[in-house]
């Protein structure tokens, strides 16, 4: 799954490898958690646009305002939730790195994975659009896969990264779903580098520079005799 992420600089966001427009107001990002609202890029005119969605989709057709982070690859096509978004409404959602945390026991350890050059890319995202309660809300969901060798020892899954050879390729109205599904690989280990950080991620009130600096885990608890 992918359940925080970073966009520390929010200028470097591109869309086929070129760098999106309107984005200078925005303020850097160390902690972006669900239900809080994430830059999202769609196209209008063959042009990116940039838009403020909430993470966590809620379907158009739900009774309530219950949303999901993420939606699985695999099953896109086939959930009732996602598979007209798949086909109708697709985003990229720009980050430049993201946290997913190793269980061990009882404990969890922060790690955060970034590209090797500390690029900016793009995950695969999908939206929605609910009104209900008096309340109109515009979501979306960042959409995982397998986990390549990197990710592999800390989590069973990780978000779909699109470089900008692709990113046109999702937005393209004219895609078969065979050829979207083709985009949805984990991305080459190679590229990307992953270390520990503190376990104050967890907290969604904390957004700080701090928080993708290295820390080395804490030692686990030896077992007692008695």
């Amino acid at each position: 799954m992918c359940g925080r992420f970073t966009l520390r600089d929010p200028r470097r966001a591109k869309f086929d490898g070129k760098p999106v427009g309107g984005l200078l107001n925005l303020v850097p990002r160390y902690n972006i958690a669900p239900s809080q609202s994430v830059l999202a890029i769609t196209t209008r005119d063959g042009g990116p646009e940039a838009s403020f969605y909430q993470w966590g989709l809620v379907p158009s057709w739900s009774s309530d305002a219950k949303g999901f982070i993420n939606a699985r690859a695999e099953t896109l096509q086939q959930k009732r939730s996602f598979s007209e978004s798949f086909e109708r409404r697709r985003c990229l959602i720009p980050a430049d790195g993201f946290y997913e945390w190793k269980r061990s026991g009882k404990s969890k350890q922060p790690y955060y994975f970034q590209l090797r050059d500390k690029g900016t890319f793009a995950f695969a995202g999908i939206w929605d659009h609910w009104q209900g309660d008096g309340r109109s809300i515009i979501s979306c969901a960042i959409i995982t896969t397998t986990p390549n060798e990197l990710l592999v020892s800390v989590h069973d899954r990780m978000p779909v990264m699109l470089a900008p050879s692709s990113q046109r390729a999702w937005l393209n109205t004219e895609a078969t779903p065979a050829q979207l599904t083709a985009l949805l690989v984990p991305f080459p280990a190679a590229e990307m580098t992953a270390h520990p950080v503190s376990n104050e991620v967890n907290y969604a009130m904390v957004d700080h520079e701090h928080l993708v600096e290295r820390c080395e885990p804490r030692p686990l608890a030896q077992p007692t005799l008695f």
